[in-house]
């Protein structure tokens, strides 16, 4: 019993630390992103189409730099945040199993920011342009450059978040969740799963950002469910090739 309590505790104070250190890095990255704050405005202030956006409040100036810094540096910092939760869970694992872990990682982290730079360079804009819409010249939008932040980040970081598809569908195969033919045959289920996910993803909701955030997670979901036949275990390849056969 008291070394269990021991190997909780040292699990506890493992994570503590991973988390510390992923604290820390996003302030570092987040200080930088915060003396260069102005070239990262300019990146933002791109697809909105302005040059100036307003503050409704004295300390918002300084709090929306705040914000983009930050952003910045929990966006640049991902791969270091993987890598701190690779190495608090790599410990328990077999050699193989590292092997495995070490290659989702890489794809996670080229998906990741893969998603960031199609979201940023082929949506953004044209959700901003369709919400503005809705107003149907009837609303003049001013955009307060908290806000805008705020939207921007998650944006981007829900385009980040749906670009892992494959990983999550191989991790799925490997650890024997599902099996690569029931991946297939379940395509229909997998479409409203994708519908409902960019939905629930996509901040705006609009249904432009949500139609084009859910076909490269479609195109993703086939990219998985090819990678799943590669990387699941030869027992369940077998059983998923003599069923399909």
């Amino acid at each position: 019993m008291n070394d269990a309590k021991i190997d909780f505790w040292d699990h506890v104070s493992e994570a503590r630390k991973r988390l510390l250190l992923s604290s820390i890095i996003v302030l570092v990255l987040g200080s930088v992103c915060y003396v260069y704050w102005e070239f990262l405005y300019s990146i933002i202030a791109k697809p909105a189409g302005v040059q100036k956006f307003i503050s409704i409040s004295v300390m918002e100036p300084f709090s929306a730099r705040f914000k983009l810094a930050l952003w910045g540096g929990f966006l640049l910092g991902f791969p270091f945040i993987l890598y701190q939760l690779l190495a608090f869970i790599v410990p328990g694992l077999t050699k193989r199993e590292k092997r495995f872990l070490i290659v989702m990682a890489l794809f996670m982290v080229a998906l990741f920011y893969g998603g960031i730079y199609f979201g940023y360079t082929y949506v953004l804009a044209i959700a901003i342009r369709w919400l503005e819409a809705q107003g149907a010249g009837l609303i003049t939008p001013y955009l307060t450059i908290s806000q805008y932040i705020s939207f921007i980040g998650l944006f981007l970081l829900a385009f980040g978040i749906s670009f892992e598809t494959p990983v999550i569908i191989v991790v799925l195969v490997r650890v024997g969740v599902v099996r690569p033919i029931t991946l297939i045959k379940q395509w229909r289920v997998v479409v409203i799963i994708i519908l409902l996910a960019a939905a629930i993803l996509t901040p705006d909701w609009s249904p432009v950002t949500m139609g084009i955030m859910a076909l490269p997670m479609l195109v993703l979901y086939i990219l998985g469910v090819g990678l799943s036949f590669i990387f699941a275990p030869k027992k369940r390849l077998r059983e998923s090739r003599s069923e399909a056969g």
